[in-house]
Protein backbone atom coordinates (compact mmCIF):
# COMPACT_ATOMS: atom_id res chain seq x y z
CA UNK A 1 0.00 0.00 0.00
CA UNK A 2 1.41 3.30 -1.11
CA UNK A 3 2.44 6.36 1.28
CA UNK A 4 0.21 9.86 0.06
CA UNK A 5 2.52 12.09 -0.25
CA UNK A 6 3.16 15.26 1.69
CA UNK A 7 2.29 18.26 0.08
CA UNK A 8 5.10 20.46 -0.77
CA UNK A 9 4.66 23.96 0.65
CA UNK A 10 4.72 27.02 -2.06
CA UNK A 11 7.71 28.57 -1.73
CA UNK A 12 7.70 31.94 -3.60
CA UNK A 13 10.94 34.31 -4.01
CA UNK A 14 12.36 37.35 -3.53
CA UNK A 15 9.00 38.84 -3.18
CA UNK A 16 8.89 42.51 -1.63
CA UNK A 17 6.09 43.45 1.20
CA UNK A 18 4.17 46.31 0.34
CA UNK A 19 2.16 47.52 3.28
CA UNK A 20 1.24 46.43 6.56
CA UNK A 21 -1.90 44.46 7.36
CA UNK A 22 -4.77 43.85 10.01
CA UNK A 23 -3.35 43.01 13.44
CA UNK A 24 0.30 44.01 13.07
CA UNK A 25 0.86 41.98 9.80
CA UNK A 26 2.46 43.02 6.40
CA UNK A 27 1.08 42.69 2.77
CA UNK A 28 2.70 41.14 -0.49
CA UNK A 29 1.47 41.07 -3.79
CA UNK A 30 1.64 38.23 -6.00
CA UNK A 31 -0.19 39.44 -9.43
CA UNK A 32 -3.45 40.16 -8.34
CA UNK A 33 -3.10 37.59 -4.88
CA UNK A 34 -2.74 39.60 -1.32
CA UNK A 35 -0.50 37.74 0.50
CA UNK A 36 -1.01 38.41 4.59
CA UNK A 37 2.72 37.73 6.12
CA UNK A 38 4.38 36.75 9.50
CA UNK A 39 6.61 39.76 11.17
CA UNK A 40 7.80 41.50 7.69
CA UNK A 41 7.94 44.77 7.24
CA UNK A 42 7.28 47.04 4.15
CA UNK A 43 10.24 47.02 2.32
CA UNK A 44 11.49 44.05 3.02
CA UNK A 45 12.63 41.86 -0.26
CA UNK A 46 12.26 38.10 0.98
CA UNK A 47 11.19 34.30 0.31
CA UNK A 48 8.31 33.17 1.54
CA UNK A 49 6.55 29.86 2.09
CA UNK A 50 2.42 29.80 1.51
CA UNK A 51 0.96 28.00 4.77
CA UNK A 52 -2.27 28.47 4.44
CA UNK A 53 -5.11 29.39 1.46
CA UNK A 54 -7.88 30.88 1.53
CA UNK A 55 -10.53 32.29 -1.24
CA UNK A 56 -9.41 35.78 -0.73
CA UNK A 57 -6.00 36.00 0.43
CA UNK A 58 -2.69 33.66 1.55
CA UNK A 59 -0.77 33.44 4.42
CA UNK A 60 2.76 33.03 4.30
CA UNK A 61 5.66 33.32 6.56
CA UNK A 62 9.11 34.09 5.78
CA UNK A 63 11.94 31.62 4.95
CA UNK A 64 14.72 34.24 3.87
CA UNK A 65 15.66 38.07 3.64
CA UNK A 66 17.37 39.45 0.41
CA UNK A 67 17.31 42.70 1.76
CA UNK A 68 15.82 44.37 4.72
CA UNK A 69 13.97 47.45 5.11
CA UNK A 70 14.89 50.54 5.42
CA UNK A 71 12.63 50.67 8.46
CA UNK A 72 13.09 48.03 10.15
CA UNK A 73 15.19 47.72 13.08
CA UNK A 74 16.47 45.41 15.66
CA UNK A 75 14.20 44.13 17.81
CA UNK A 76 14.20 44.40 21.97
CA UNK A 77 12.25 41.20 23.10
CA UNK A 78 13.94 37.74 22.57
CA UNK A 79 10.13 36.16 22.48
CA UNK A 80 9.28 38.61 19.32
CA UNK A 81 7.50 36.58 16.34
CA UNK A 82 6.01 33.81 18.74
CA UNK A 83 4.57 35.70 21.50
CA UNK A 84 1.42 38.13 19.68
CA UNK A 85 1.82 41.10 21.77
CA UNK A 86 4.74 43.46 20.27
CA UNK A 87 4.47 42.73 16.15
CA UNK A 88 5.78 46.07 15.06
CA UNK A 89 8.53 45.72 17.31
CA UNK A 90 10.59 45.40 14.43
CA UNK A 91 9.42 48.76 13.05
CA UNK A 92 11.14 52.15 13.87
CA UNK A 93 8.83 54.07 16.07
CA UNK A 94 7.97 57.01 13.10
CA UNK A 95 7.04 54.29 10.86
CA UNK A 96 4.71 52.80 13.12
CA UNK A 97 2.94 56.64 13.89
CA UNK A 98 2.70 57.11 9.96
CA UNK A 99 0.76 53.59 9.38
CA UNK A 100 -1.38 54.02 12.49
CA UNK A 101 -2.34 57.36 11.34
CA UNK A 102 -3.23 56.16 7.92
CA UNK A 103 -5.09 53.31 9.14
CA UNK A 104 -7.15 55.13 11.31
CA UNK A 105 -7.88 57.94 8.05
CA UNK A 106 -8.96 54.84 5.89
CA UNK A 107 -11.05 53.33 7.99
CA UNK A 108 -13.09 56.70 8.58
CA UNK A 109 -12.97 57.38 4.87
CA UNK A 110 -13.81 53.66 3.52
CA UNK A 111 -16.13 52.90 6.37
CA UNK A 112 -18.02 55.77 7.61
CA UNK A 113 -17.58 57.66 4.30
CA UNK A 114 -16.03 60.93 6.13
CA UNK A 115 -13.61 62.71 4.77
CA UNK A 116 -10.61 63.45 7.04
CA UNK A 117 -10.73 67.52 6.26
CA UNK A 118 -10.82 68.05 10.02
CA UNK A 119 -7.77 65.37 11.01
CA UNK A 120 -5.15 66.51 13.48
CA UNK A 121 -1.55 64.65 13.69
CA UNK A 122 -1.05 61.27 15.76
CA UNK A 123 0.20 62.25 19.46
CA UNK A 124 3.08 60.21 19.78
CA UNK A 125 3.75 58.74 23.05
CA UNK A 126 7.00 59.47 25.02
CA UNK A 127 8.39 56.40 26.23
CA UNK A 128 7.76 53.17 23.52
CA UNK A 129 8.56 50.43 26.12
CA UNK A 130 7.47 49.91 29.83
CA UNK A 131 4.81 52.12 29.46
CA UNK A 132 2.03 49.56 30.23
CA UNK A 133 0.04 49.83 33.78
CA UNK A 134 -1.22 46.45 33.74
CA UNK A 135 -0.78 42.86 32.81
CA UNK A 136 -2.34 39.62 32.74
CA UNK A 137 -0.60 36.40 32.33
CA UNK A 138 -1.50 32.79 31.79
CA UNK A 139 -0.48 30.06 33.67
CA UNK A 140 -0.40 26.46 32.16
CA UNK A 141 1.13 22.91 31.49
CA UNK A 142 0.91 23.20 28.07
CA UNK A 143 4.20 24.90 27.50
CA UNK A 144 4.94 26.70 23.67
CA UNK A 145 7.44 24.09 22.40
CA UNK A 146 9.78 25.58 19.99
CA UNK A 147 10.85 24.34 16.47
CA UNK A 148 14.15 23.46 17.59
CA UNK A 149 12.56 21.54 20.32
CA UNK A 150 10.17 19.80 18.59
CA UNK A 151 12.77 18.52 15.92
CA UNK A 152 15.28 17.35 18.33
CA UNK A 153 12.94 14.16 18.95
CA UNK A 154 13.70 14.76 23.15
CA UNK A 155 11.39 13.92 25.34
CA UNK A 156 10.72 17.60 27.00
CA UNK A 157 9.69 17.30 30.67
CA UNK A 158 9.60 21.04 31.86
CA UNK A 159 6.22 22.25 30.33
CA UNK A 160 5.30 24.52 32.75
CA UNK A 161 4.61 27.86 31.55
CA UNK A 162 3.68 31.60 32.92
CA UNK A 163 3.30 33.81 29.60
CA UNK A 164 1.16 34.75 26.94
CA UNK A 165 -1.51 32.96 24.64
CA UNK A 166 0.30 31.85 21.38
CA UNK A 167 -2.01 33.83 19.11
CA UNK A 168 -5.10 31.88 17.78
CA UNK A 169 -3.97 28.88 20.05
CA UNK A 170 -6.25 29.21 23.25
CA UNK A 171 -4.31 26.21 24.85
CA UNK A 172 -0.40 26.74 24.08
CA UNK A 173 1.52 29.27 26.33
CA UNK A 174 4.66 31.05 25.67
CA UNK A 175 6.86 31.09 28.83
CA UNK A 176 7.88 34.65 29.12
CA UNK A 177 11.46 35.35 30.65
CA UNK A 178 11.44 39.00 30.43
CA UNK A 179 8.25 41.05 29.04
CA UNK A 180 9.51 44.96 28.41
CA UNK A 181 5.79 46.56 28.49
CA UNK A 182 5.63 47.07 32.29
CA UNK A 183 8.02 48.36 34.60
CA UNK A 184 9.53 46.35 37.08
CA UNK A 185 8.74 44.39 39.74
CA UNK A 186 6.28 43.08 37.60
CA UNK A 187 8.95 40.31 35.93
CA UNK A 188 10.60 40.20 39.43
CA UNK A 189 7.04 39.11 40.59
CA UNK A 190 6.11 36.70 37.79
CA UNK A 191 9.26 34.54 37.66
CA UNK A 192 9.25 34.19 41.67
CA UNK A 193 5.78 33.33 41.47
CA UNK A 194 6.86 30.67 38.72
CA UNK A 195 9.91 29.59 40.45
CA UNK A 196 8.20 28.76 43.85
CA UNK A 197 5.63 26.97 42.66
CA UNK A 198 7.07 24.56 40.56
CA UNK A 199 10.02 24.03 43.92
CA UNK A 200 6.82 23.44 45.52
CA UNK A 201 5.14 21.55 43.35
CA UNK A 202 2.07 23.38 42.40
CA UNK A 203 0.08 22.35 40.00
CA UNK A 204 -0.26 24.85 36.87
CA UNK A 205 -3.59 24.83 35.03
CA UNK A 206 -4.38 22.57 32.44
CA UNK A 207 -6.67 24.62 30.29
CA UNK A 208 -8.24 21.31 28.07
CA UNK A 209 -9.11 19.25 31.24
CA UNK A 210 -9.57 22.03 33.64
CA UNK A 211 -7.74 20.83 36.26
CA UNK A 212 -4.98 22.54 38.46
CA UNK A 213 -4.14 24.74 40.73
CA UNK A 214 -2.74 28.15 39.38
CA UNK A 215 -4.51 29.41 36.51
CA UNK A 216 -4.05 33.29 36.33
CA UNK A 217 -2.15 36.59 37.31
CA UNK A 218 -2.85 39.94 37.10
CA UNK A 219 -0.02 43.13 37.52
CA UNK A 220 -1.23 46.40 37.69
CA UNK A 221 0.90 49.72 38.78
CA UNK A 222 0.56 53.22 38.95
CA UNK A 223 2.26 56.59 38.99
CA UNK A 224 1.64 57.40 42.77
CA UNK A 225 4.20 53.46 43.44
CA UNK A 226 1.05 51.31 44.39
CA UNK A 227 0.97 47.88 42.89
CA UNK A 228 -1.49 45.53 42.14
CA UNK A 229 -1.33 41.54 42.22
CA UNK A 230 -4.55 39.23 41.68
CA UNK A 231 -3.84 35.88 41.48
CA UNK A 232 -6.34 33.45 39.91
CA UNK A 233 -6.85 30.14 41.51
CA UNK A 234 -8.82 27.16 39.85
CA UNK A 235 -8.86 24.48 42.19
CA UNK A 236 -9.81 25.58 46.24
CA UNK A 237 -6.36 24.04 47.49
CA UNK A 238 -6.31 26.16 50.97
CA UNK A 239 -3.09 25.12 51.88
CA UNK A 240 -1.37 25.77 48.98
CA UNK A 241 -3.24 28.90 47.94
CA UNK A 242 -2.14 30.20 51.42
CA UNK A 243 1.38 29.19 50.98
CA UNK A 244 1.82 30.86 47.66
CA UNK A 245 -0.19 33.82 48.95
CA UNK A 246 2.57 34.17 52.26
CA UNK A 247 5.27 33.88 49.74
CA UNK A 248 4.40 36.83 47.57
CA UNK A 249 3.44 38.98 50.38
CA UNK A 250 6.50 38.74 52.11
CA UNK A 251 8.97 38.93 49.12
CA UNK A 252 7.44 42.01 47.53
CA UNK A 253 6.45 44.25 50.68
CA UNK A 254 5.73 47.14 47.94
CA UNK A 255 2.71 45.53 46.77
CA UNK A 256 -0.06 47.62 48.13
CA UNK A 257 -2.85 45.31 47.05
CA UNK A 258 -2.65 41.61 47.24
CA UNK A 259 -5.76 39.62 46.19
CA UNK A 260 -6.73 36.35 44.88
CA UNK A 261 -10.53 34.37 43.46
CA UNK A 262 -10.80 30.76 42.93
CA UNK A 263 -12.29 30.69 39.34
CA UNK A 264 -13.82 27.51 37.69
CA UNK A 265 -15.55 28.96 34.93
CA UNK A 266 -14.40 28.15 31.46
CA UNK A 267 -13.21 31.48 30.77
CA UNK A 268 -10.57 33.18 32.92
CA UNK A 269 -12.64 37.16 33.51
CA UNK A 270 -13.26 38.04 36.72
CA UNK A 271 -16.11 40.03 36.72
CA UNK A 272 -19.09 37.83 37.85
CA UNK A 273 -16.07 36.60 40.37
CA UNK A 274 -15.61 36.79 44.24
CA UNK A 275 -12.09 38.86 45.13
CA UNK A 276 -10.54 38.13 48.30
CA UNK A 277 -8.14 40.53 49.54
CA UNK A 278 -5.11 39.05 51.09
CA UNK A 279 -3.12 41.90 51.91
CA UNK A 280 -3.85 45.67 51.42
CA UNK A 281 -6.31 47.36 50.27
CA UNK A 282 -8.53 45.99 47.22
CA UNK A 283 -8.01 48.95 44.93
CA UNK A 284 -5.12 51.45 44.11
CA UNK A 285 -4.65 54.33 43.61
CA UNK A 286 -3.61 56.84 40.30
CA UNK A 287 -3.12 60.40 40.05
CA UNK A 288 -4.00 62.65 37.03
CA UNK A 289 -4.01 66.44 36.50
CA UNK A 290 -4.65 66.34 40.26
CA UNK A 291 -7.61 63.99 40.52
CA UNK A 292 -7.26 61.13 42.47
CA UNK A 293 -8.85 57.72 41.18
CA UNK A 294 -8.96 54.29 43.06
CA UNK A 295 -9.15 51.44 40.49
CA UNK A 296 -10.44 47.61 41.57
CA UNK A 297 -9.07 44.32 39.68
CA UNK A 298 -12.49 44.51 37.98
CA UNK A 299 -11.93 48.35 36.78
CA UNK A 300 -11.57 49.49 33.58
CA UNK A 301 -8.65 52.00 33.52
CA UNK A 302 -6.32 52.72 30.62
CA UNK A 303 -3.28 50.77 30.38
CA UNK A 304 -1.54 53.62 29.62
CA UNK A 305 -1.32 56.54 32.46
CA UNK A 306 0.41 59.06 31.11
CA UNK A 307 -0.85 58.99 27.95
CA UNK A 308 -4.29 58.67 29.55
CA UNK A 309 -3.61 62.40 30.36
CA UNK A 310 -2.96 63.35 26.85
CA UNK A 311 -6.27 61.43 25.74
CA UNK A 312 -8.07 63.06 28.70
CA UNK A 313 -6.89 66.72 28.03
CA UNK A 314 -7.27 65.99 24.38
CA UNK A 315 -11.54 64.73 25.21
CA UNK A 316 -11.99 68.01 27.35
CA UNK A 317 -10.81 70.35 24.72
CA UNK A 318 -12.52 68.83 21.97
CA UNK A 319 -15.76 68.96 23.47
CA UNK A 320 -16.11 72.34 23.84
CA UNK A 321 -17.83 72.67 27.19
CA UNK A 322 -19.97 75.20 28.57
CA UNK A 323 -21.17 75.66 32.37
CA UNK A 324 -24.46 75.19 31.22
CA UNK A 325 -23.70 72.16 29.68
CA UNK A 326 -25.24 68.94 30.62
CA UNK A 327 -22.56 65.86 29.70
CA UNK A 328 -23.40 62.22 29.80
CA UNK A 329 -20.42 59.95 29.62
CA UNK A 330 -21.06 56.59 28.28
CA UNK A 331 -19.48 53.45 29.31
CA UNK A 332 -17.12 55.88 32.07
CA UNK A 333 -15.50 52.72 33.47
CA UNK A 334 -14.17 54.35 36.88
CA UNK A 335 -15.83 57.78 35.86
CA UNK A 336 -12.48 59.30 35.16
CA UNK A 337 -13.24 61.62 31.98
CA UNK A 338 -16.72 62.56 33.84
CA UNK A 339 -14.61 64.13 36.63
CA UNK A 340 -12.55 65.39 34.14
CA UNK A 341 -14.81 67.66 32.19
CA UNK A 342 -17.06 67.90 35.60
CA UNK A 343 -15.96 71.35 36.63
CA UNK A 344 -16.50 72.98 33.39
CA UNK A 345 -20.27 71.88 32.90
CA UNK A 346 -23.31 71.76 34.93
CA UNK A 347 -23.58 68.35 35.47
CA UNK A 348 -22.03 65.21 34.43
CA UNK A 349 -24.07 61.46 33.85
CA UNK A 350 -21.69 58.64 33.90
CA UNK A 351 -22.92 55.09 32.71
CA UNK A 352 -21.29 51.81 32.85
CA UNK A 353 -22.04 47.94 33.11
CA UNK A 354 -19.28 46.93 35.44
CA UNK A 355 -20.79 47.86 39.09
CA UNK A 356 -17.66 47.68 40.88
CA UNK A 357 -15.86 50.36 38.25
CA UNK A 358 -18.89 52.34 38.98
CA UNK A 359 -19.01 51.87 42.96
CA UNK A 360 -15.51 53.13 42.40
CA UNK A 361 -16.12 56.17 40.07
CA UNK A 362 -18.67 57.39 43.13
CA UNK A 363 -16.34 57.72 45.41
CA UNK A 364 -13.97 58.87 43.49
CA UNK A 365 -16.19 61.66 43.09
CA UNK A 366 -16.27 62.29 46.33
CA UNK A 367 -12.53 62.38 47.34
CA UNK A 368 -11.45 64.63 44.37
CA UNK A 369 -14.73 66.94 45.65
CA UNK A 370 -16.77 66.50 42.88
CA UNK A 371 -20.50 67.32 43.11
CA UNK A 372 -21.73 67.48 39.85
CA UNK A 373 -21.45 63.69 38.57
CA UNK A 374 -24.01 61.10 39.01
CA UNK A 375 -23.06 57.19 37.70
CA UNK A 376 -25.46 54.99 37.17
CA UNK A 377 -24.80 50.96 36.39
CA UNK A 378 -26.74 48.94 33.73
CA UNK A 379 -26.35 47.50 30.44
CA UNK A 380 -26.18 50.87 28.05
CA UNK A 381 -28.43 49.34 25.53
CA UNK A 382 -31.02 49.29 28.96
CA UNK A 383 -30.30 51.97 31.24
CA UNK A 384 -30.26 54.42 28.13
CA UNK A 385 -34.16 55.07 27.49
CA UNK A 386 -36.33 58.16 27.16
CA UNK A 387 -37.56 58.07 30.83
CA UNK A 388 -33.75 57.91 31.90
CA UNK A 389 -33.23 61.10 29.92
CA UNK A 390 -36.42 62.36 31.04
CA UNK A 391 -35.09 61.84 34.90
CA UNK A 392 -31.24 63.10 34.47
CA UNK A 393 -31.46 65.84 32.05
CA UNK A 394 -31.07 66.04 28.10
CA UNK A 395 -27.20 66.27 27.29
CA UNK A 396 -25.89 69.09 25.09
CA UNK A 397 -22.55 66.87 24.82
CA UNK A 398 -22.32 62.63 24.91
CA UNK A 399 -18.85 61.42 25.41
CA UNK A 400 -18.31 57.95 24.47
CA UNK A 401 -15.66 55.75 24.86
CA UNK A 402 -17.03 52.42 24.45
CA UNK A 403 -15.17 48.57 24.36
CA UNK A 404 -13.46 47.69 21.25
CA UNK A 405 -17.25 46.01 19.89
CA UNK A 406 -18.52 49.61 19.51
CA UNK A 407 -21.62 50.65 20.40
CA UNK A 408 -25.15 48.44 20.47
CA UNK A 409 -27.50 50.09 17.51
CA UNK A 410 -29.60 50.52 20.29
CA UNK A 411 -27.40 53.04 21.80
CA UNK A 412 -26.75 54.98 18.60
CA UNK A 413 -30.76 54.85 17.83
CA UNK A 414 -31.24 56.58 21.18
CA UNK A 415 -28.24 59.20 20.48
CA UNK A 416 -30.05 59.90 17.58
CA UNK A 417 -33.19 60.65 18.71
CA UNK A 418 -32.02 63.10 21.40
CA UNK A 419 -29.76 64.75 18.90
CA UNK A 420 -26.78 66.42 21.27
CA UNK A 421 -24.92 69.16 19.35
CA UNK A 422 -21.99 67.11 20.22
CA UNK A 423 -20.81 63.43 19.93
CA UNK A 424 -16.75 63.07 21.30
CA UNK A 425 -16.39 59.56 20.25
CA UNK A 426 -13.20 57.89 22.00
CA UNK A 427 -12.14 54.44 20.66
CA UNK A 428 -9.17 51.59 20.69
CA UNK A 429 -10.58 50.40 17.01
CA UNK A 430 -11.00 52.90 14.51
CA UNK A 431 -12.71 50.47 11.97
CA UNK A 432 -15.70 49.75 14.96
CA UNK A 433 -15.88 53.46 15.58
CA UNK A 434 -16.35 54.63 11.52
CA UNK A 435 -19.09 52.04 11.70
CA UNK A 436 -21.23 53.01 14.36
CA UNK A 437 -20.19 57.08 12.83
CA UNK A 438 -21.92 56.06 9.49
CA UNK A 439 -25.10 55.19 10.97
CA UNK A 440 -24.55 59.04 12.29
CA UNK A 441 -23.87 60.72 8.98
CA UNK A 442 -27.10 62.17 8.43
CA UNK A 443 -27.55 64.07 11.09
CA UNK A 444 -23.40 64.78 11.82
CA UNK A 445 -20.45 66.36 10.45
CA UNK A 446 -17.14 64.82 11.41
CA UNK A 447 -14.92 67.87 12.64
CA UNK A 448 -12.07 66.43 14.20
CA UNK A 449 -10.14 63.27 13.91
CA UNK A 450 -7.47 62.93 17.11
CA UNK A 451 -5.14 59.78 16.99
CA UNK A 452 -3.19 59.06 19.88
CA UNK A 453 -1.04 56.45 20.35
CA UNK A 454 -1.08 54.53 23.17
CA UNK A 455 0.46 51.32 22.58
CA UNK A 456 3.92 51.78 20.54
CA UNK A 457 5.58 48.36 19.08
CA UNK A 458 1.70 47.36 18.57
CA UNK A 459 -0.91 48.48 15.97
CA UNK A 460 -3.15 49.14 18.00
CA UNK A 461 -4.21 53.35 17.79
CA UNK A 462 -6.36 54.97 19.98
CA UNK A 463 -8.55 57.83 18.09
CA UNK A 464 -10.85 60.93 19.10
CA UNK A 465 -13.56 62.08 16.77
CA UNK A 466 -15.74 64.77 17.39
CA UNK A 467 -19.30 65.22 15.35
CA UNK A 468 -20.99 68.25 15.17
CA UNK A 469 -24.98 68.43 14.27
CA UNK A 470 -25.78 69.58 11.10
Amino acid sequence: MSRKKKKQPIVIEKIKILDTAHKGKSIAKLDDRVIIIDNGVPGDICDISIYKKKRKYWQASIIKYHKYSDIRVDVKCEHFGVCGGCKWQNMNYQSQLKFKEREVINNLERIAKVKASGYKKILANKETYYYRNKLEFTFSNKRWLSKKEIESNNEIKDRNACGFHIPGMFNKVVDIKKCHLQKEPSNKIRLSIKKFALENKLSFFDINEHKGLIRNLLIRSSSKEDLMVLVQFYENQKDNINLLMQHIKKNFPEITSLLYTINQKANNTIYDQKLICFHGNDYIQEELDGLIFNIGAKSFFQTNSEQAKTLYRQTKILAKIKKTDIIYDLYTGTGTIAQYVAKDSKMVIGIDSVEEGIKLAKINAKQNKINNCKFHTGDMKEIFTNDFILKNGKPSVIIADPPRDGMHKKVIEQILKIKPKRIVYVSCNSATQARDIQLMNKYYETKVIQPIDMFPQTHHVENIVVLEKL
